[in-house]
This record gives structure tokens, C-alpha cells and sequence, in this order.
């Protein structure tokens, strides 16, 4: 601790979003250098390589094999996919000095796919794993969170190639399987899920959807077509993924993947006519339903979008629901809100009614806004709604899609039982692209009969200095960060606390435990009191804590066991003194000094 290029903070730092964000900085694991970019400091470096350790072993155990891709990368592969126009603004963009045109890598599927083509000719070099762990660069518009929404991100980057549909889902299961394992050895509470297949890759991140989200490095790096997609999420505040999960059954999905049914109506009731009312000063849904007494639920909410080829779009949704822009964007590209009603004269902002659309205005509609079901709605003119507008008699339905949020207490697809819903961070996926990138590039190997064969192909990440965010968001408690073993900086970590004798003996059974495997860091400045030390060793988070003070003399040093114990929980929130021990109850013993080496390398 003498020599290590580090500096514990005392007090919170003003940039510090999230618990383990705040940790990180404080003990000194990570630096700000600029808004999403991150210095990685000696300690935080060594989470890191552990991290990256773990991801290698349980990937090169499937047959993968690693390479290193550039971050610098010519523009005209992903003008190929239509991936540079996808992504927009999030590209880092860059000319030389000869004038070509150049991106900071955001993903490499393309550069895979390209790789492939060239040094593969045969049936017989498939199938093939590569992967690499390199920096990706996403110019995001609100980096937040510190780590977990960032601008420059280390990842897993994994690409499958096979022959057919067959080598393609063993190749997803394998990956899938190695992820499990991966998660498990990170000590990451992690829920494996159904994701989102967006029609267009990373377009919803492209277009800067409203609100934000967390996709910078975990996006779906070419999500066209395809036909399994899951995504992994660890459950944590911090995370602005969500995702529903049954309380009967064993269906998990994210928020964006949840799909709604048709619902359920009764075809022999007779709705009244159509009834335009009075409604002035009720633009809202709020206003509207305090105005006429009734429950958001009756209304419908028509949200107005244009699209990237221009095309203005109505979005209908009960009207205790918001447009989930996410999904959106999902079903049509990017989008941008709509309120250029300067020059759309025919229609009224805050009272746009499906039965008084344009006709040149397409109207998309939730499932539950089924043929048969009655609303209330906007009437087309400015103060003005109509009730008893419904569906198939009163306004048609072009398309249905699922975009309207889902809630806590919503009917599972498969089982009816109610959903709860979690936030949580994603954390990695893995999917199965078929031909989008082989169809792109024309890669092809000669089959079994000699003939050209088109190469399918799957695409796998994990967000790696995500993975480090995430563990130090779920792995804390009142005093500091506990790691668990494989990944923290260190496996012990031994504090002196006197002056004389103790930094002695310190330094050699930092020596002793190093020479038997052990990962040490052993606190020996002199100068510094034992109140900070401990309060050092505590915020830094290693599992296992050894002091070597007062008892020395009588020959028993201190152990302290920080890893969360089955009892214990995270801090997640501001609580009592009486939480606040219950949530840093921890393992504390005294053993001789001749038992350490014995006790920590064989522990009982």
C-alpha cells in the first residue's frame, strides 16, 4: 500500500450516480477522465483481468479462439449492412489525411463476417468460433452511471459461423452454457431472459430515444432477422433495463419482449352512437379524466410519430399506459416525436382521436385496442373529445403492435398469472443472426456435395467493464465493496496496524501467502493511523481481511472475512443504525500466527 498508485476518497464524489459507482471512485478503482470515459487504476486494472480471465477460460473450454480486432475500422463495411446509418449518431466518425472515411468500432460482426470469407473456403473449417475482448466506442448522447453507460467499454465480442440452422443452435447453446458458467464464477445474481428483436440493429439507440437506456455496450450489434435472442440481466437499482417475470410460472422476459394477446370482448354488446362532448383545457389524459370522472383505462392515448422515411404515424394505447418508444422503434425504425402541428392544420394537438385522423396518417394500436372495444378519445378538435368511439365500427386498425408499457400486476403470456417487474442491467445476450452479415458479405464455403454453401452465423457479448460495475453494484454494504474471490484485486489482505514489530511480520506473511498462491496487498504505511487502514481494507472490498496488531505480542493475529454471507444483503437504500449491522455483519476470529498459511491456504 506504500508504493500503490491509488487514493482512497473520504467523501462521496459529485460525479458518483450509483452506489457501486460511488464505491469504485472511492476506493480508488476507477478515475473520471472525461463525461463516459474511465482511467482504470492499479486495482481496478486487476478486477478488470480477472474478470477477462474467467470470460477466456469458459470461452476457449467450447473451442473458441481469440483474436484482436482493431478499433479503427474503415466506414464502407458498415455502409454495406446499412449498420453506419443505423447506429447515426453514435458513431464516432473520423477521415485520414488522405481523405477515407473512418468509424471508432461500435461492434465487429462485419469485420468477423469479412475475416471469415477470406481464410475459410471449406465445409471442413466449419464450425468456427471467434472471439475477441476489445474496446468498443459509442458516442452516446447522456452518458450516465459511470461504467455502466459509457463511451469507450471493453467487451466480449463471440461470432459463430456454421453450415446450417442445426450447427447454428448447437453453436447458441454452447455460448449459452459458457455464460452460465461465466455469470456463476462472477458471483453475479443474473436472470437469463427472452429480449427484443429490433427490425433495424441498435435503432432505437441511434435515434436517442427520450428517456435514455443502457444499450451503449450491450446493444444488438446487427439485430436483423434472426430468430432466438435472450438476453442476461442482473437484477440492481442501478440498471435501466427491466424486465417482467411470472409468479407462477417460469416465463422471464424483458419489458421490451413482452407480448400482448388479443383481448377479450364481448362481440354481443351494442355500444351508443358516437358522442363528441365539450372538454375544454383537457389536453391530457389527466386533465380529461379529472374533467369527465372517469378512469384513465377508458381513454385511449394516440401519440404522434414521424418516421425516417418521413411518414407520420399514430400510436394508439390505453390511456393508463405510455408508449414504450423502445418497442417503438423496434417495429419501425428510428422515430421522432411528432409536433409540427404549425403546419398540420388538420389536426389538434392534445386531441387527436383515431376516427378524425388524415388519411395520409397511418394508426398503429396496442392489441388491447381490439375491434369491439369503446373508448373515449380526442375528437379532432381543439377543446373537444368524443366518447363511445369504437373500435371497427368507428376508426380501423392498420397494424397491431406491441408498444404499450407493461406493469407490474399485467397477465403472463403463457400462464395468465400476474407479472412483477424488475429493474436490472444487462449484462450480456446472445443471439442467433442467421445469413444477415453472410448474406452482406456473400460468405460462402464449398459443402459436403461441393457446392457453394451461404455461412450462418450467431452473435454473442458481454459487456466486460459493465460485468466490473455490476459486480461492485450487487457486492456492498455500508463500510465498502465486497468482491467476490475470483475477482477481487486480491485474496487477502493484510493491515499492520503498529509501528514496531507488526509491518515486519506483516511484510512476511505477505511473502509466505504469496509463495503458496495466495494474491496479497498488505497495508504497511507507517505513517498512517489503524482507523484508516481499517476503514481502507473495508471500502476496498477484499474477501479476506488480516490484521496484525495489539494480540501480536501474545502470537494471535485477526482475521476478518468480508464476502457476503447467507444472511447478509445489500445496501440498497439510506436505512437505520440497526440495518446498517445487520447489512456489514461479517466473520471475525483471532488464530495464532504459526496457523495463518495452514488456515488461509487450506481454510477448515
Amino acid at each position: 500500500m506504500s508504493r500503490l498508485f491509488s487514493r482512497t476518497l473520504r467523501e462521496d464524489p459529485a460525479e458518483a450516480e450509483t452506489p457501486g459507482h460511488r464505491l469504485l471512485l472511492r476506493a480508488g478503482y476507477v478515475r473520471r477522465v472525461a463525461a463516459g470515459i474511465y482511467a482504470w487504476l492499479p486495482l481496478g486494472r486487476m478486477v478488470l483481468d480477472n474478470a477477462a480471465r474467467i470470460v477466456r477460460a469458459e470461452m476457449d473450454a467450447i473451442g473458441a479462439q481469440e483474436v484482436l480486432l482493431p478499433a479503427l475500422l474503415p466506414r464502407a463495411p458498415y455502409d454495406a449492412t446499412g449498420r453506419s446509418a443505423e447506429y447515426g449518431p453514435l458513431l464516432f466518425g473520423l477521415r485520414d489525411r488522405r481523405g477515407g472515411d473512418y468509424l471508432l468500432g461500435p461492434a465487429h460482426e462485419e469485420i468477423f463476417a469479412r475475416l471469415v470469407k477470406r481464410e475459410c473456403s471449406s465445409h471442413k473449417d466449419l464450425p468456427l468460433i471467434l472471439y475477441q475482448i476489445g474496446t468498443n466506442y459509442r458516442d452516446e448522447a447522456r452518458p450516465t452511471s459511470g461504467l455502466l453507460r459509457a463511451r469507450e467499454f471493453l467487451t466480449l465480442e463471440s461470432c459463430s459461423f456454421d453450415l446450417d440452422d442445426a450447427g447454428l443452435a448447437k453453436s447458441y447453446g454452447q455460448h449459452r452454457e459458457a455464460y452460465v458458467k461465466i455469470f456463476d464464477r462472477l458471483g453475479l445474481d443474473y436472470r437469463i431472459v427472452t429480449g427484443d428483436r429490433p427490425a433495424s440493429a441498435d435503432a432505437a439507440g441511434a435515434a436517442g430515444r427520450p428517456g435514455g437506456d443502457d444499450r451503449g455496450e450491450t446493444a444488438l450489434s446487427g439485430a436483423r432477422g434472426g430468430s432466438v435472442y435472450e438476453e442476461f440481466l442482473a437484477p440492481a437499482e442501478a440498471g435501466e433495463d427491466t424486465f417482467a417475470a411470472c409468479t407462477m410460472c417460469d416465463y422471464a422476459a424483458n419489458v421490451e419482449a413482452v407480448r400482448v394477446g388479443p383481448a377479450d370482448v364481448d362481440a354481443t354488446v351494442e355500444h351508443p352512437p358516437l358522442e363528441v362532448i365539450d372538454t375544454p383545457d383537457t389536453p391530457t389524459i389527466e386533465t380529461l379524466c379529472a374533467r369527465l370522472g372517469v378512469p384513465a383505462s377508458a381513454t385511449l392515448k394516440n401519440l404522434l410519430v414521424r418516421t425516417a422515411a418521413g411518414e407520420v404515424v399514430a400510436v394508439g394505447v390505453p390511456g393508463d399506459r405510455d408508449v414504450d418508444l423502445v418497442r417503438l422503434e423496434a417495429a419501425l425504425g428510428p422515430v421522432a416525436i411528432f409536433d409540427d402541428f404549425a403546419g398540420r392544420p388538420d389536426m389538434a394537438k392534445g386531441y387527436i382521436g383515431p376516427q378524425a385522423l388524415p388519411a395520409d396518417v397511418r394508426y398503429l394500436a396496442d392489441p388491447r385496442v381490439a375491434p369491439g372495444t369503446a373508448w373515449i378519445t380526442g375528437a379532432g378538435e381543439p377543446g373537444r373529445h368524443a366518447a363511445n368511439v369504437v373500435c371497427g365500427r368507428d376508426f380501423g386498425v392498420a397494424d397491431y403492435v406491441d408498444v404499450a408499457t407493461t406493469r407490474t400486476g399485467d397477465p403472463c403470456p403463457r400462464c395468465g398469472a400476474e407479472l412483477s417487474l424488475t429493474r436490472a442491467i444487462k449484462i450480456g445476450h446472445i443471439f442467433q443472426h442467421g445469413r444477415t452479415y453472410c448474406d452482406a458479405f456473400e460468405v460462402e464455403v464449398l459443402g459436403p456435395d461441393g457446392r457453394p454453401c451461404r455461412v450462418t452465423m450467431g452473435s454473442y457479448r458481454i459487456g466486460l467493464s459493465r460485468i466490473v460495475a455490476t459486480i461492485a453494484e450487487q457486492h456492498y454494504d455500508a463500510r465498502g465493496l465486497r468482491w467476490p474471490r475470483e475477482v477481487a484485486p486480491a485474496d487477502v489482505h493484510i493491515v499492520a496496524t503498529g509501528k514496531d514489530a507488526q509491518i515486519p511480520v506483516a511484510l512476511q506473511l505477505a511473502d509466505e501467502l504469496e509463495a503458496r498462491g495466495l494474491r496479497v496487498i498488505v497495508d504497511d504505511r507507517a505513517a498512517v493511523s489503524p482507523g484508516v487502514k481499517f476503514t481502507d481494507a473495508e471500502l476496498i472490498g477484499v474477501p479476506t481481511i488480516l490484521v496484525v496488531g495489539r494480540r501480536l505480542g501474545d502470537g494471535f493475529v485477526e482475521l476478518r472475512d468480508r464476502r457476503p454471507r447467507p444472511d447478509s444483503r445489500a445496501v440498497t437504500a439510506e436505512g437505520d443504525a440497526e440495518k446498517a449491522a445487520k447489512d456489514v455483519t461479517e466473520f471475525r476470529a483471532e488464530i495464532p500466527v504459526t496457523d495463518v498459511v495452514g488456515h488461509l491456504v487450506f481454510p477448515p
